[in-house]
C-alpha cells in the first residue's frame, strides 16, 4: 500500500475546500443580497443546519472517525477492506433511511429544539416547511461521506475533496435562475439541497469503484467488525451529540434576537473559510495517516506527522484568526452589504466574526490534536472532554446573553473551542513519544504567533489608511484586495525574516 503523502494531500484538500468556500462566500453574498436577515433567510438556514447537523454526527463525526482508522488498518494488513467497507454502508445506508423518515414526520419539534424563538410567527411555519424539503439530504451527505473516508484511507483526495463544491454551484445556479424566472427565491434553496447531496454522493461512488471499490448495498447484517465498529463509534457518537447540543444552544440564544441567527450564520461563513481550508484539510489527511502508521509501528513517522500536520496549521491559522480581529468591518462590508444587507447588519456581523477569530486556532488545533485519540481508537476521552466542553458553552452562552445579547452565543463558541483543545493536549500527554511537540515546533510557534501579531498590527493600519475607499462603490473590492494582499505578503515576509518558518523546507516536503 502506497504511503499518504501529508503535505501534497493537505494542499489537494486544502485547495478544493478553498475553491468550495469562495463559492459559499458567493453563495451568502447572494443569499444576503436577495433575502437579507428577514424571515425567508433565517427559516432556510434553520431548515439547512438541520440536516448539516446531524451530518457532523453521522458523517464527518462519528461513524467517519470510527470508520477510516479502522479501514485504514484492514488496507494496510490487507484483511478485506472492500468486505468491510460494503457492510458499514449498508449499516449507515439502513440506520439513516429509518432516521431520516422519523425526522421528518418529527420536523416541528425539531424546529422548536433549534429556533423556539420562532413560535408564535410565520419563521416557524416556514421553517418546518423547508426542514422537510431539506433533510433527505443527511442520507445522501452521510453515505457521500463514508466514500470519502475509503478514498481517503488509500491516499485519494481529490473526488471527496471537490465534492463540497458541487452544492454550492447548484445553490448559485438555483438563484440565478430563480431571478431570472421569477421564482420563490427561498423555495428554490431548498429544492436544491436534496438534490445537491444525491449530486455529491454520486461523485464519490464513481471515484471509489474507479479505486476499486464498488459499494452496493446488500441486506443488512452484523459482523463482529461492525460490532466492533458500532462499540467504537458509541462513544463518538455521543460526543457528536454534544456537539450538536452547543450549536443548538447558540441558536437558540440567537432565535431572541432578531436578525441574529443571520448575523451569527454570515460571520461562521468568514472564520469556516480558513477553518475549512485548514483544519479540515489536517484532519482529512492526518488521521488515516496516523491509523497506518500506528498498525505498522512507526512511531517516529507519527510523532514527524503530528508535528508537522500542527506547525503547517497554525503557521496558516494564526494570521487569518489576527486578521479577522483586526479588520472585520472591512471584510463584512465589503463582502455582505448590499441589497437587504444593511450597514447596521455589517457592524454586528463583524463583532461576531472578531470573537469567532479569537476560537479559530482552537477550532483547528482540535483537527490535529483528535486523530491521536480516533487512530488508537479512543472515542472515550474526547466524549468526556466534550462534555465538558457543553457545560462552558451553555454557561457561558445562556448566562451572558441578558448582559451582552447574542454575542454570548459566540463567545459560548470561542471559549468551549479553546477549553476542549486544553483537555486534548492534557490527556494526549499518556500517548508517548508519537503525541509529543518536538523542538521544531517549539522553536517556531512563537515566531509565528510574532509574525502573526506584527502583520495585525500593519493590517489595522492599512485598514484606517485605506477606510474612505470601503464606502460603497467599485473601488471597495480594490481596497480590500490591496487590503488582503499587503497582509499576505507582509506575514510571509516577516515570517521568513523572523525564522517562523521556511519555504524552501516546505517545497521539499511536497517532493516527498
Amino acid at each position: 500500500m502506497k504511503p499518504i503523502r501529508l503535505i501534497s494531500g493537505f494542499l489537494t484538500v486544502g485547495v478544493w475546500t478553498l475553491l468550495s468556500r469562495v463559492l459559499g462566500f458567493v453563495r451568502d453574498i447572494l443569499i444576503a443580497s436577495y433575502l437579507g436577515t428577514g424571515a425567508v433567510a433565517e427559516a432556510f438556514l434553520v431548515a439547512f443546519s438541520l440536516p448539516n447537523m446531524f451530518r457532523r454526527f453521522f458523517a464527518e463525526g462519528a461513524f467517519n472517525m470510527a470508520f477510516v482508522p479502522m479501514f485504514s488498518k484492514k488496507l494496510e494488513s490487507g484483511d478485506d477492506p472492500q468486505g468491510f467497507a460494503r457492510d458499514a454502508f449498508t449499516g449507515l445506508a439502513t440506520i439513516l433511511i429509518v432516521f431520516t423518515g422519523l425526522s421528518m414526520v418529527a420536523m416541528p419539534w425539531l424546529v422548536m429544539a433549534m429556533a423556539s424563538g420562532f413560535l408564535g410567527d410565520e419563521r416557524f411555519d416556514l421553517a418546518v416547511l423547508f426542514g422537510r424539503i431539506a433533510f433527505p439530504y443527511i442520507l445522501f451527505i452521510s453515505l457521500g461521506a463514508l466514500l470519502s473516508g475509503v478514498l481517503n484511507a488509500t491516499g485519494r483526495f481529490v473526488a471527496a475533496a471537490a465534492a463540497p463544491v458541487l452544492l454550492n454551484v447548484m445553490f448559485i445556479t438555483s438563484m440565478s435562475v430563480a431571478v431570472i424566472l421569477g421564482w420563490d427565491i427561498g423555495t428554490a434553496l431548498v429544492w436544491t439541497v436534496p438534490f445537491a447531496g444525491i449530486a455529491q454522493m454520486s461523485l464519490v461512488w464513481v471515484a471509489a469503484k474507479r479505486a476499486g471499490f464498488t459499494l452496493i448495498p446488500r441486506r443488512p447484517r452484523m459482523t463482529p467488525e461492525l460490532k466492533r465498529l458500532a462499540i467504537i463509534a458509541a462513544p463518538a457518537a455521543l460526543a457528536g451529540g454534544v456537539v450538536q447540543v452547543n450549536l443548538l444552544v447558540g441558536r437558540q440564544v440567537a432565535s431572541f434576537f432578531d436578525g441574529a441567527i443571520a448575523w451569527l450564520n454570515y460571520a461562521d461563513r468568514l472564520y469556516q473559510l480558513p477553518l475549512g481550508v485548514v483544519g479540515i484539510a489536517i484532519g482529512v489527511v492526518l488521521l488515516p495517516d496516523l491509523a497506518r502508521r500506528l498498525q505498522a509501528g512507526d512511531e517516529a513517522g507519527g510523532r514527524d506527522a503530528f508535528n508537522r500536520a500542527s506547525e503547517l496549521s497554525l503557521a496558516l491559522t494564526i494570521p487569518a484568526a489576527i486578521a479577522l480581529i483586526a479588520i472585520p468591518v472591512p471584510l463584512v462590508s465589503v463582502l455582505y452589504e448590499r441589497g437587504a444587507f444593511s450597514s447596521d447588519d455589517t457592524a454586528s456581523t463583524a463583532i461576531a466574526v472578531a470573537i469567532y477569530g479569537m476560537g479559530l486556532p482552537a477550532f483547528v488545533l482540535q483537527k490535529a490534536l483528535q486523530p491521536l485519540y480516533f487512530a488508537r481508537e479512543d472515542t472515550k476521552r474526547p466524549f468526556y472532554y466534550a462534555l465538558v466542553s457543553m457545560v462552558v458553552n451553555a454557561g457561558l452562552a445562556i448566562g451572558l446573553s441578558p448582559l451582552i445579547g447574542f454575542t454570548a452565543a459566540a463567545f459560548g463558541t470561542t471559549l468551549a473551542g479553546w477549553a476542549t483543545v486544553w483537555l486534548l493536549w492534557r490527556g494526549s500527554r499518556s500517548m508517548g513519544a508519537a503525541a509529543t511537540w518536538d523542538a521544531r515546533f517549539l522553536k517556531r510557534i512563537w515566531r509565528i504567533i510574532l509574525a502573526s501579531v506584527l502583520m495585525g498590527i500593519f493590517l489595522w493600519w492599512m485598514a484606517v489608511l485605506l477606510g474612505p475607499f470601503f464606502a460603497a462603490g467599485p473601488l471597495r473590492y480594490l481596497a480590500l484586495l490591496i487590503l488582503v494582499a499587503s497582509g499576505i505578503a507582509s506575514y510571509f515576509g516577516l515570517g521568513q525574516l523572523l525564522g517562523a518558518f521556511r519555504l524552501a523546507e516546505f517545497k521539499s516536503a511536497l517532493r516527498r
